[in-house]
């Protein structure tokens, strides 16, 4: 029986379902008169906000036929799946008609390996090319490079996309060998490197870039999964590091168990903590996490744990230590921090001035001196201290388990 557009739409959304590297935010482009669609430099994200609306793009493949067999995948060649495909022509249509509807923001594409590399590559970009060329469309593109693909392909998606991505999906080349046959660790970093070689043959700003590794498929521990991103990050191959707890969807000698397995969404969600600290609080992947204690604390958030790791350093007198020490105090973010350090200009700040600024002392006060006061009630103690934080902050054993794709919250 012939599939309609319905039914195509059905089953390409819910094949990439699975991947989170979609965020958009932090995309420009500039817009042009006579053209469709507008990408601000606010950019817009596929994610939940804190009150639970959903920031939504197109998030399709262009096909889930795939010549590959990896263990995790629900689109792996050897599932017995309905496989379907769109034309380019009309992918390009069924965006446009959901963006002028106001269904959409933007377009995530993706694609199961259709034949070969190259060949999934220029459908792709076909796509693409009907919707920047023939409709002028001017909004927020998405797109999945394919690994293997020629470097000329990457090239021209690095110049019709806002933004591109390359799913490393397992942190080793050992996971890789024994879920993904097919891909290498080389293989799957190549179009990223292309596209930032690329840019810097243009002298363009280089073009932003991401990538998805599944956490919990395999026993590589937190700070195997840090190491690897840290290095990415300092590379300057990537702008985010998305982490996805491996959902079983099939089962496979090397696998979870399927019946018996369960996402570890608090890994993930400290994960995403941690990524946070690592590209905006100066932290190293291997103070979060050491070759001695390589896994996050599911109870406390990571820059707890470092704090608790780390007592000899505490407490700090917020009115005389730098930027970079406030911002390493738990439960005083980067905003808490410029405050602390606009306001002790005109004066010495003691409890109740943090309070006025509206900054939250719950798990700082056991950390800092201020005005030469120093909470007395709990001693600068490890398991004191655990006992005290986990009394006074609830969502320390149960974090709120929302999409943290883009984590903004104080830590």
């Amino acid at each position: 029986m012939k599939l309609t557009i319905d039914d195509k739409i059905s089953i390409l959304a819910d094949g990439a379902k699975y991947d989170v590297s979609c965020s958009s935010s932090g995309s420009e482009s500039n817009y042009k008169t006579g053209e469709l669609g507008n990408t601000h430099n606010s950019g817009i994200c596929h994610t939940f906000t804190s009150d639970g609306r959903c920031v939504s793009l197109l998030k399709v493949l262009l096909s889930n036929v795939c010549i590959y067999d990896c263990a995790y995948c629900i689109n792996r060649v050897s599932n017995d799946i309905r496989r379907t495909a769109f034309t380019p022509r009309e992918l390009a249509d069924i965006t446009l008609n959901f963006y002028k509807r106001n269904y959409i923001e933007g377009l995530f594409l993706s694609s199961g390996i259709i034949k070969n590399e190259d060949h999934t590559m220029l459908l792709l970009l076909q796509t693409l090319r009907i919707l920047r060329h023939e409709h002028k469309f001017n909004g927020y593109i998405h797109v999945k490079l394919i690994p293997g693909s020629a470097k000329e392909l990457i090239a021209e998606a690095c110049l019709l996309a806002n933004r591109v991505s390359s799913n490393i999906e397992l942190p080793s080349s050992k996971s890789l060998a024994l879920l993904a046959p097919d891909k290498t660790k080389a293989k799957l970093l190549e179009p990223l490197k292309h596209a930032r070689e690329i840019t810097m043959e243009r002298n363009a700003k280089p073009i932003s870039m991401s990538t998805q590794m599944i956490i919990g498929a395999t026993g590589e521990s937190d700070f195997d999964i840090l190491k690897l991103s840290s290095a990415l990050y300092d590379k300057a191959l990537l702008k985010r590091v998305y982490y996805s707890a491996y959902i079983a969807v099939n089962n496979h000698k090397n696998l979870p168990v399927r019946e018996l397995s369960t996402p570890p969404l608090k890994r993930e969600h400290r994960l995403y903590q941690a990524d946070w600290l690592l590209r905006f609080y100066g932290f190293k992947y291997d103070e979060i996490v050491t070759p001695q204690n390589q896994n996050l604390d599911i109870q406390f958030d990571p820059k707890t744990f470092w704090a608790l790791s780390n007592l000899h350093l505490f407490p700090v007198d917020i009115n005389k230590v730098s930027q970079e020490i406030l911002m390493r105090i738990p439960g005083i973010g980067m905003r808490g921090a410029m405050k602390i350090l606009q306001a002790r200009k005109f004066k010495t700040l003691n409890f109740e001035d943090l309070v006025k600024l509206k900054i939250s002392i719950k798990k700082a006060k056991y950390f800092i001196i201020a005005d030469k006061n120093y909470q007395k009630q709990i001693p600068l103690y490890e398991d004191r201290l655990k006992i005290a934080l986990m009394h006074n902050d609830k969502s320390i054993i149960q974090p709120n388990l929302f999409d943290f794709s883009i984590y903004t919250g104080e830590l």
